[in-house]
């Protein structure tokens, strides 16, 4: 009622327009009073709902407008949606994903950039293309903490693009690499998707445990960084750049700067593989990390004047991402119960019998909708659906979600509006057509990529059989 209340307040500046929004909530309770199976009322208020959407009303608010509206001309109870949230709360890694991001958030605020940089230069920056592998590096480390929201484009794109262009590189390849590495490390602990994926698609009858598709990633992730930065070392041979000698003491030095960072991925990745820490306890654990190393060791964020707002950031994200995904469940449930995911299975089966063209078809379909969804969304949305088809063609779950996620770091690239293609076209303030011709090499080298891991499932799960999980 609250919320409800504040969307009429925010609905218009002008007391007509709050008291027509006060009539909106009035109209909705009087939907009581109209019979709960009419099926006349289905198309009328899916209309309503899908209007406000394109006129600005909040995504979680349209989702689960549209789930109250299936249940209610079903004749089931709409508290059905509500009760997701209940399931929702009671997953063991949800409260994961809120430490992560926080963690993220509390990293991109500090000087944590700066010195990396430093790091991945003096290591990288005396070899043909160096700088360009240095990009690459330093973005895949970055976004492993802040989960492909775009925040390592905004934190680091300003940083590394002068960078690239001092040293010689094209305005259009400099672009193109801080845009398509800005997804990189995506498949990487303690990355956000991956948690998310994890309590989207397990079920009563099939679980993805995070942590292993944490270390089915590995490999996979680490390839399409080495494919990216392979084509910045072949640009970069072709570059004049001014030769960089290697100082082993400038290495020590930078990584004497940056030592807590560094240590921040050794230091999840050691939880994860021994053993010693669950999912939420490593998470817990790693924000612990970032805030005493930010707030007490280097002394970038002050405990008391920025640290709340740096948290509040974070927590305004998580906000919108829970509510999203409560509701999403609500809709997915209807869909359940109506046999949609069954439906959709017989159309597959019918007219699919290869598992070949299954994932073929499953890469085409996911590379279009993570151009045009945010990648929360599309996993929300799009993973409980495919979870079951995958299943119905002998894909192994967690091969299924490495390739899931890699789809979707690919679609990040893909026209006419990729998430950081986007991003990138507000932080540069280059037109995104102008974008599109510059990501197009790393789109296709990225694509490359994403077909060797969707075909070669030992590099999912070879790791995996050898610690014995599979």
């Amino acid at each position: 009622g609250l919320m409800a209340l504040q969307f009429a307040w925010k609905a218009s500046e002008r007391w007509w327009g709050r008291l027509v929004g006060v009539a909106a909530i009035g109209a909705a309770f009087a939907l009581g009073l109209v019979p709960p199976d009419s099926a006349a009322s289905l198309w009328p208020l899916t209309l309503v709902i899908v209007g406000a959407a394109l006129l600005g009303a909040p995504v979680f608010v349209a989702m689960g407008g549209i789930a109250l509206v299936l249940f209610f001309s079903e004749g089931t109870p709409v508290a059905a949606v509500s009760a997701e949230v209940y399931r929702l709360i009671a997953s063991p890694t949800l409260p994961a994903i809120p430490l992560l991001t926080a963690a993220g958030y509390v990293l991109a605020e500090s000087g944590a950039a700066e010195r990396l940089v430093r790091f991945f230069r003096a290591v990288f920056g005396w070899m043909p293309g160096g700088i360009a592998v240095m990009v690459a590096a330093v973005c895949a480390v970055f976004t492993t903490f802040t989960g492909g929201s775009g925040v390592t484009i905004i934190a680091l794109g300003g940083l590394v693009y002068p960078i690239l262009r001092k040293d010689g590189y094209p305005e259009g390849f400099s672009l193109g690499l801080v845009t398509a590495s800005g997804s990189l490390g995506l498949l990487f602990p303690p990355s956000l998707p991956v948690i998310l994926y994890s309590v989207v698609a397990s079920t009563r009858d099939q679980t993805v445990p995070a942590d292993d598709l944490f270390i089915a990633g590995l490999v996979p992730g680490l390839l399409l960084v080495v494919l990216t930065a392979f084509y910045g070392i072949v640009i970069g041979r072709r570059v004049q750049q001014e030769k960089v000698a290697f100082s082993p003491r400038e290495v020590v030095s930078a990584a004497w700067g940056a030592k807590w960072e560094l240590l921040l991925p050794v230091f999840i990745v050691a939880l994860f593989v021994s053993g010693f820490a669950s999912m939420v306890e490593t998470a817990a654990s790693a924000l612990a990390y970032t805030i005493l190393v930010e707030c007490f060791v280097t002394r970038d964020i002050h405990i008391f004047k920025s640290l709340p707002n740096v948290l509040l950031k974070a927590a305004a994200l998580m906000g919108a991402v829970l509510i999203l995904l409560s509701v999403a469940m609500g809709l997915t449930s209807y869909l359940v119960d109506a046999m949609i995911p069954d439906m959709l299975l017989t159309w597959v089966k019918t007219h699919i019998e290869s598992q070949v063209v299954f994932l073929l078809a499953l890469n085409g379909l996911l590379l279009v909708l993570g151009s045009v969804l945010e990648i929360y969304s599309a996993i929300i949305v799009l993973a409980p659906i495919i979870a079951p088809i995958g299943a119905a063609f002998n894909v192994d779950p967690i091969h299924l979600g490495v390739i899931f996620l890699a789809n979707l770091e690919l679609g990040f690239l893909f026209p006419p509006v990729g998430l950081n293609l986007f991003l990138s076209s507000s932080r540069f303030g280059k037109p995104l057509t102008s974008l599109y011709k510059y990501v197009f090499p790393f789109l296709i080298i990225t694509g490359i990529g994403v077909l060797l891991i969707t075909y070669v499932p030992a590099m999912s799960l070879g790791v995996l059989e050898l610690l014995g999980k599979r």
